[in-house]
């Protein structure tokens, strides 16, 4: 008798062991693809800030004349720094720009020249949503009419390549999103089909029992549910390690990942680690519940 309840004690450890190495393999794989999951989230969502960084560090050189003033520049600095497209204003002197020149070139050429060939300018650095061909066109057109400006440059092309190449990113991005959802679904379908695969046996004696299918699905919702909190935190604080190392060495990069897309990140891993489990799981037991003890066998 002493030997039954030991055996049975045993038996019971093995299978306890087993169900928690089960739930260790499931929460760990589940980690591994939110982590990939929410760094495809996190770029779909920092790649409109970097788009926006990108285009207003595009510059826009208005050159003035050489009767303009100090204080018509200045004016004029103003006037175009309230219009709707601006959003950054330098002046730029001739006396400075001829010294940045004479650094980086390592010579002065108003010694040789007996003149600085140089102008005065305004740097003007423009808001994301005007950095375009369509809208430079006419924003040029309004500068030079200015009674002071003898030009307006800007290097068109780079506008235009900067423009089409954050498209494509955007769209690889999201195409690599879609996928790697997909495939995401598929992996953590099986590792969840596995582990309740390892329990089939019990949910047809619950059947034999007359438990209602409900009620034999709720221990493994509620298990899919603990393992897509656990492991949807469990990912968050590997992407949060992952961005503060990226801090650590860049700091600058705040300027495209905020806490609103941080945050986005963060809920959009924890919903779909919650959504993804119980999902896998609900599909999971219905296989098996609509299975004979024969096909059962047969598995």
């Amino acid at each position: 008798m002493k030997k039954r309840k030991k055996k049975a004690v045993s038996t019971g450890f093995r299978s306890g062991s087993r169900r928690g190495m089960q739930m260790v393999t499931l929460c760990i794989s589940t980690t591994m693809v939110l982590v990939l999951l929410g760094l495809i989230v996190l770029s779909v969502q920092t790649s409109r800030n970097l788009s926006s960084w990108v285009k207003e560090n595009l510059t826009v050189t208005v050159m003035l004349g050489d009767d303009a003033s100090v204080n018509d520049a200045k004016r004029l600095c103003r006037e175009l720094y309230h219009r709707p497209y601006s959003k950054n204003i330098d002046y730029v002197s001739k006396e400075q720009a001829l010294k940045e020149q004479t650094e980086a070139m390592g010579s002065d050429p108003s010694e040789f020249l007996g003149a600085n060939p140089f102008v005065a300018t305004l740097e003007l650095q423009m808001k994301s949503e005007y950095a375009n061909h369509d809208s430079l066109v006419w924003i040029a057109k309004e500068i030079r009419k200015h009674q002071f400006v003898t030009d307006v440059a800007y290097q068109e092309d780079l506008m235009d390549r900067v423009n089409q190449n954050l498209n494509r990113i955007n769209i690889v991005l999201l195409v690599l999103a879609v996928l790697l959802t997909f495939v995401s679904f598929s992996l953590i379908n099986n590792t969840v089909r596995l582990s309740v695969y390892s329990r089939r046996f019990l949910i047809h004696t619950m059947k034999l029992v007359g438990a209602s299918w409900g009620f034999i699905r709720r221990p493994f919702i509620r298990q899919g549910l603990l393992v897509g909190i656990l492991a949807g935190l469990l990912a968050i604080v590997v992407l949060g390690g992952c961005v503060y190392g990226l801090y650590t060495y860049q700091p600058n990069i705040v300027t495209v990942i905020t806490w609103r897309e941080l945050a986005v990140t963060g809920v959009s891993v924890l919903l779909f680690g919650i959504l993804i489990t119980v999902i896998c799981s609900w599909i999971s037991v219905g296989r098996f519940l609509r299975m004979t003890a024969g096909e059962m066998y047969r598995i």
